[in-house]
């Protein structure tokens, strides 16, 4: 097996780990602003988004320690729109899945034949965030609309 880039791996264990504090962060304040008739279970689901997300942020941050790097103290992007209807909400809910799934795929590349624990790590969280995005993008569709959530690196092709 190659060795990995420990340098590498760790900047984007990190940069992970900011993303997913973001999360958070976004996720909590997306869960005040709900207002209607289906505020409870909205605000339920994105309070669950943040649970994750720390979850996330912490399972990062404990590989990091565990290749001998520090974790970030910093927080990533935090756009603040002032557009708090449910589907702007959700809107930027899918662009901050799209800028995660792609840092998790990237560390797979780094990791991929080279440490069955990262490379494990990186998928499992490629399938949660895949399947997370799904699930927005079924939100956001009508019923009988086509799907609009896409792999951010077929966008390249």
């Amino acid at each position: 097996m190659k060795e990995i880039d420990k340098e590498a791996v760790i900047g984007v264990l990190n940069k992970i780990l900011e993303l997913e504090l973001a999360g958070v962060v976004r996720y909590t304040h997306y869960s005040l602003l709900i207002f209607g008739y289906n505020r409870i279970p909205i605000v339920s689901w994105l309070r669950e988004q943040a649970d994750e997300s720390l979850i996330h942020a912490q399972r990062a941050g404990e590989l990091v320690t565990h290749l001998g790097g520090h974790p970030s103290l910093a927080i990533g992007p935090l756009l603040e729109t002032h557009q708090h209807n449910i589907g702007e909400i959700l809107h930027e809910s899918l662009e901050h899945e799209r800028c995660a799934l792609a840092e998790y795929k990237h560390l797979l590349e780094l990791t991929q034949d080279r440490s069955v624990m990262l490379e494990e790590y990186a998928r499992e969280l490629i399938y949660q965030e895949e399947l997370h995005a799904g699930e927005v993008d079924k939100m956001l569709r009508k019923p009988g609309e086509i799907a609009v959530f896409s792999d951010p690196a077929a966008k390249n092709n």
